[in-house]
């Protein structure tokens, strides 16, 4: 039996933006070669998801100017639109088999259900009213380090691909890597696009 392994992360419980996966490492070594291709539903999806994103976060832009908070709903959405990418990212990356679900549920607690994956953000309620001025500036740091470890997370899934391929088995250390990826990208996103006020930290955990 395979053994189930939790990411390591020090964001803990009370952080306000979680991003995990658990799962076995075991991967049927034909996965990478049509994993991607059986998941060609789900991107035609966050194909229109990404456009939604991208009208909410232009109404939440205003909303913050105005009200400094973010209607309910409308934070439900954004949150939905990043934990269905973060599924399907998984699943076209070969980390796990399971299929990730249809699931649109708008809320910002993921409601586990894909198991394997976590992303969820906290309501901050209120937010500082000219933050969506100028926090995108201050993330640039963040852009930049993010872009570099792309390139590495690039080539990191190359030699994982043909590790799966030959021994059925996902690297721990590249999983780490991917995951570790994601929660620094999600903080940022969460921070640049005025979901929450505090700065991100520079860091994987």
């Amino acid at each position: 039996m395979s053994d189930i392994v939790v990411q390591p992360g020090s964001e803990g419980p009370h952080s306000p933006v979680r991003v995990d996966f658990v799962g076995t490492y075991e991967i049927n070594r034909w996965r990478p070669l049509l994993q991607w291709l059986i998941a060609i539903p789900h991107f035609l999806i966050l194909w229109v998801l990404g456009v939604v994103a991208g009208v909410c976060l232009f109404v939440a832009f205003f909303t913050v100017l105005f009200t400094k908070t973010i209607p309910e709903q409308l934070f439900g959405i954004i949150v939905m639109t990043y934990r269905y990418s973060w599924r399907v990212s998984t699943y076209a990356l070969w980390m796990r088999e399971e299929y990730p679900p249809f699931d649109f549920t708008t809320a910002p607690a993921d409601n586990r259900m894909d198991p394997p994956t976590l992303l969820e953000v906290d309501d901050p309620g209120e937010l500082m009213r000219w933050g969506p001025l100028y926090k995108w500036f201050l993330a640039i740091p963040h852009f930049v380090i993010i872009w570099f470890l792309g390139i590495g997370a690039f080539f990191a899934i190359v030699w994982a691909f043909f590790v799966v391929l030959f021994t059925g088995k996902y690297p721990a250390g590249v999983r780490n890597y991917v995951v570790g990826l994601q929660r620094w990208t999600m903080r940022v996103q969460a921070y640049a696009g005025f979901l929450r006020d505090e700065y991100p930290p520079f860091s994987f955990d």
